[in-house]
């Protein structure tokens, strides 16, 4: 398996979690963190290019932090003072091409792990 997602877990509302993304593959890839819920598409997340430079969908980066320790070949989200609406399973991906990560189009996904924010 190239890519490897941990840290899920059951959380009330206001509370942390941190993912972790095992990329085994490469690191010189782009990786990507993307959501979904029940019932709706695919999101990105939020995104990190090899340099290490982020990206956030809309308003999470109020919230969530991605960053990447290279020599760990792991790819981290922080994310705080979540909601219920944040409640989905939570996928990291990677590609090469940067594109393709903005597109929700990565050549490789790794199992998903779920998040669940309570009320």
């Amino acid at each position: 398996v190239q890519l490897q997602a941990s840290g899920g877990g059951l959380v009330q509302a206001g509370g942390s979690l941190r993912l972790s993304c095992v990329d085994s593959g490469s690191r010189t890839n782009h990786i990507g963190w993307y959501r979904q819920a029940p019932g709706k598409q695919r999101e990105l997340v939020a995104a990190i290019t090899r340099g290490g430079s982020p990206n956030y969908a809309g308003a999470l980066a109020d919230r969530f932090t991605i960053s990447r320790d290279n020599a760990k070949n792991t790819v981290y989200l922080q994310m705080n003072s979540l909601k219920p609406e944040d409640t989905a399973i939570y996928y990291c991906a990677a590609d090469q091409q940067w594109g393709q990560i903005l597109r929700v189009k990565p050549a490789q996904w790794g199992q998903g792990t779920q998040v669940t924010v309570s009320s």
